[in-house]
């Protein structure tokens, strides 16, 4: 067993990590408390991880405290959502502790985990038990107390493993909503499968993939494959026809799959996904050109031929690797013309020529399916002419990202904590540009406060959440967060968002429908909608938004 660990030590645990989250990403993803397809979790730190996995597999290794901080520079810059921000953060303070250092024993690395756990929690205003945060920080109090007893890294990662693993089990006992919808903490599941794989990569159980390839050793947390979700393996090539945005066609996939490759090559599109609707995912991909080499396979079948063969989740393909540092150079801030300025993030074409409307300087493309890396949003902070910048989030699982920016720029950048598209909308109305920052600021928070947001979309599986049955396929429907409903068609799902709406006393109800909506059908929805809310008035305005159907304002 080991005593120390050095620079490729170190990489090569990170490496397996990553490997893991890759071949777990969608198990991770369907612990969402709501069955609803975003799917954020897993994504998430994968896609974290996978910014310092590409930069470790480029770059040879050097001692083990520049490794943890290129480990840490890189996801700090491709942090996306809540959970890949907190994992940045554990891996900072891992870095912050082992600095310095050729190479770390068990107590420098049980140390170094314990500021990483450290980092996190101050990063994070509320923190919440029952998250990651608690999964990490009893796994790096279990890690102390070991090293100051064993000398081996093996037995410290092995007594964190555990820790972590029961404190995991007890995730659903310390957070109501996932007590009620009966499930562990995502994030906390997916810190395990990371901790797991390198743990079996210092005990030679596990090795590293070549490229980027998901792990091919099951951790033993992971989900069995022998229940395929789903039934055909559709592959084909778009020859584009248009400019149309691929980031509408990646998040319409991930809500029709798993498994997804998607590879754009100029005017050439490969796709790669395990579906249950492959007509429909063709009809689809026309759209953007005429389509070649389509093949489509029955995985049940093929899984039946197979002996004594149980496949790993997600083991076949080989995802697209992050892109390469120079593909994400992150341009100088450019001079000041004016005080402030504003960067909006939102996903659909109309949704962005309303903020561009309301006067937004920058764009950032993401949302549900697609939260974007905090490079992504720094970009275009520091794209935007302005002294002080306003970043609106628009989701709650981007407002940890936007927040990154701040120390990241000359800048001085300004997060407003909007949760919902429909709350960035309604602060964006109040920019005036003779107003000053502080008043601003004010307004745009404000702001937040007086509009509530209804979000319709589908569920992506059958659950039982809080005494509700819900089906997959029914239109699943939230308010401000919290479940409305599963309804089974549009006639029932407006029967129960009135009274809801109506509770609320509105005098403004705007209704933004999404890109797999028909305009007539829009029409009815928000007439009937309409017609029952006789003190407010409605209006219809088409977002081109992916995920959800509908996302009404209620003011």
């Amino acid at each position: 067993m080991r005593e120390h660990i050095d620079g490729a030590a170190l990489r090569d645990m990170v490496l397996c990590a990553y490997d893991a989250l890759e071949a777990n990403e969608q198990a991770i993803n369907e612990l969402n408390v709501f069955p609803v397809p975003d799917g954020d979790t897993g994504t998430n730190m994968r896609l974290t991880l996978g910014s310092a996995a590409t930069d470790l597999r480029q770059k040879p290794a050097g001692t083990v405290g520049e490794t943890a901080a290129r480990v840490a520079s890189a996801e700090l810059r491709g942090a996306r959502g809540n959970s890949g921000v907190i994992l940045s953060l554990l891996f900072r303070g891992l870095s912050k502790g082992l600095k310095g250092l050729d190479t770390a024993s068990a107590e420098d690395y049980a140390k170094a985990m314990t500021s990483g756990v450290e980092a996190a929690y101050k990063a994070v205003m509320k923190p919440a038990e029952g998250t990651i945060l608690t999964v990490s920080r009893l796994a790096a109090e279990a890690a102390v107390a070991k090293a100051k007893g064993s000398p081996f890294i093996e037995e410290t990662i092995f007594a964190a493993l555990e820790a972590g693993k029961t404190a995991l089990e007890d995730t659903v006992n310390q957070n109501p909503v996932l007590k009620k919808a009966g499930v562990v903490d995502a994030g906390g599941y997916g810190y395990i499968l990371m901790l797991e794989a390198m743990l079996g990569w210092l005990e030679g159980r596990v090795t590293v993939s070549q490229g980027q390839g998901a792990a091919k050793a099951r951790t033993d947390m992971a989900p069995s494959d022998q229940d395929i979700k789903y039934t055909y393996c559709t592959e084909f090539i778009v020859r584009r026809a248009n400019k149309k945005s691929l980031d509408l066609l990646r998040a319409y996939l991930g809500n029709m799959g798993d498994s997804i490759v998607l590879v754009d090559q100029d005017d050439t599109v490969k796709v790669h996904i395990h579906t249950n609707a492959p007509g429909r995912v063709l009809t689809q991909a026309l759209s953007y050109g005429a389509l070649t080499a389509v093949k489509i396979e029955n995985l049940r079948e093929q899984h039946a031929s197979l002996e004594d063969h149980v496949p790993t989740l997600a083991v076949k393909d080989e995802k697209p690797a992050a892109p390469e540092a120079e593909d994400h150079a992150i341009p100088d801030p450019v001079p000041a013309e004016k005080p402030v300025g504003t960067v909006c993030v939102c996903a659909g074409d109309g949704l962005e020529d309303l903020f561009r409307q309301l006067g937004a300087d920058g764009i950032v493309s993401g949302g549900q399916t697609m939260n974007p890396a905090t490079e992504d949003i720094l970009r275009a902070v520091n794209l935007t002419p302005a002294e002080t910048v306003f970043v609106f989030p628009n989701n709650k699982n981007i407002i940890m990202a936007a927040e990154q920016c701040v120390p990241m720029t000359t800048k001085k950048v300004i997060v407003i904590p909007s949760r919902t598209v429909c709350q960035g909308i309604s602060a964006m109305m109040r920019l005036s540009p003779d107003s000053d920052e502080q008043t601003l600021k004010e307004e745009f928070t404000d702001a937040l406060q007086t509009v509530h947001t209804i979000q319709v979309t589908y569920a992506a599986r059958d659950s039982e959440f809080d005494g509700h049955s819900i089906k997959a396929g029914e239109y699943l429907t939230l308010m401000d967060g919290q479940l409305v409903g599963s309804f089974a068609d549009t006639a029932a799902l407006v029967d129960g968002l009135n009274p809801a709406i109506s509770g609320l006393e509105p005098e403004f109800v705007t209704v933004y429908y999404g890109a797999d909506v028909a305009e007539k059908d829009a029409e009815d929805f928000s007439g009937a909608l309409g017609a029952g809310l006789p003190d407010a008035e409605t209006s219809l305005i088409r977002g081109g938004q992916p995920v959800y159907y509908y996302m009404i304002s209620v003011e």
